[in-house]
């Protein structure tokens, strides 16, 4: 349990940091966007690449971006209002 915030918090920092934006929440969003990121890609891109942590890594990497991509966009849209 322990061992998988830790891979979905490092999922959600990894994706931030390629996506150039910080994660609203911290270390809990970096878990957040980890876990329903790593849920988005597995549901679009299946299994696939190295497993940590019951996670698939590249498949979570890659949610977790999009998963970023879209809140940005909401909160940034939201904001302009």
């Amino acid at each position: 349990m322990i061992w998988s915030i830790i891979v979905g918090g490092l999922i959600g920092w990894g994706a931030g940091l390629i996506m150039g934006r910080d994660i609203p929440g911290g270390v809990i969003g970096n878990i957040i966007a980890g876990f329903v990121g790593s849920w988005l890609g597995n549901m679009f891109f299946q299994g696939f690449g190295p497993v940590v942590g019951g996670f698939y890594i590249l498949p979570s990497l890659i949610g977790a971006i999009i998963l970023i991509a879209i809140v940005s966009f909401v909160l940034g849209h939201s904001r302009r209002r």
